[in-house]
This record gives C-alpha cells, sequence and structure tokens, in this order.
C-alpha cells in the first residue's frame, strides 16, 4: 500500500475504530429494518390460539411448579462445557502453529490441552455410562 495511502487511513488514534463502529452501525441498521419490514410486510392474523402464551412446546395450563426431568438440565450442561472447549481450543490452536515445532514450549502446549480434552471426554464417558443421554 503507498505512503500516502497509509498516513490518509490512519489520520488519528478514533481512525483505527472506524470498522468496529461501521461494524455496530450496520448490525443494528439490519435488525431496525428487520423489525420495521416485518411489522409492515407481515401476517397481522388475530385469534385465541395466538394470544396464548407459548413455551417449551407445552400448553400454559396448570401448575407452573411443574418438575422436569434432570437429563434435560444435564444435556444442557454437558453442551456448555463442550461449547466452552471450543472456545479455548480455537486460540491454542493459533498459538499453537506459531510455536517452533519439536521445542519444549510446544510440547507443554500439547500436554496441556491433551489433558484438558482428556478430562472432558473422560467425563462424557462417564455421563454416558451412567445412562444421561437415554431417553426413557
Amino acid at each position: 500500500m503507498p505512503r500516502e495511502m497509509t498516513a490518509f487511513l490512519a489520520a488519528t488514534p478514533l481512525d483505527a475504530y472506524l470498522p468496529v463502529v461501521l461494524v455496530l452501525v450496520m448490525a443494528v441498521g439490519f435488525a431496525v429494518v428487520n423489525i420495521v419490514a416485518s411489522a409492515l410486510i407481515g401476517p397481522h392474523a388475530e385469534g385465541v390460539a395466538k394470544g396464548i402464551a407459548y413455551e417449551s412446546g407445552m400448553d400454559p395450563i396448570g401448575s407452573t411448579r411443574k418438575r422436569f426431568n434432570v437429563r434435560f438440565y444435564i444435556i444442557a450442561m454437558t453442551f456448555l462445557v463442550f461449547d466452552v472447549e471450543i472456545i479455548f481450543l480455537y486460540p491454542w490452536a493459533v498459538t499453537y502453529t506459531q510455536l517452533e515445532p519439536g521445542s519444549t514450549e510446544a510440547a507443554w502446549f500439547l500436554g496441556r490441552m491433551a489433558f484438558f480434552v482428556g478430562t472432558s471426554v473422560i467425563a462424557y464417558v462417564y455421563a454416558w455410562k451412567k445412562g444421561v443421554f437415554r431417553w426413557d
């Protein structure tokens, strides 16, 4: 890139935030346009069934103190564990590729991640053996 162009793009320190502000404006604009468009061109049917509250596919009739099977919560927690694991794996993989192959630091990085993934797999196998994922 020419030197004049680089100087023009970073004239002030706040100019570096221009792409972030642009993405935020686009995101908010997209949300507003979708809400307004659905209100203008969407269906406006009224009815008794449409006015009833809808919660998790169950009719909201009866007590609100209904018990749920604990498996719902265990499945949700298992999903969160593996979701967080993926969040940790991505930056690790990016950093690991920058390390010198065969170095001590690379071996430590690999060992730590193997331990992290291994404990998650052990927890998953334990839950599987306990029958957490059976929907009886």
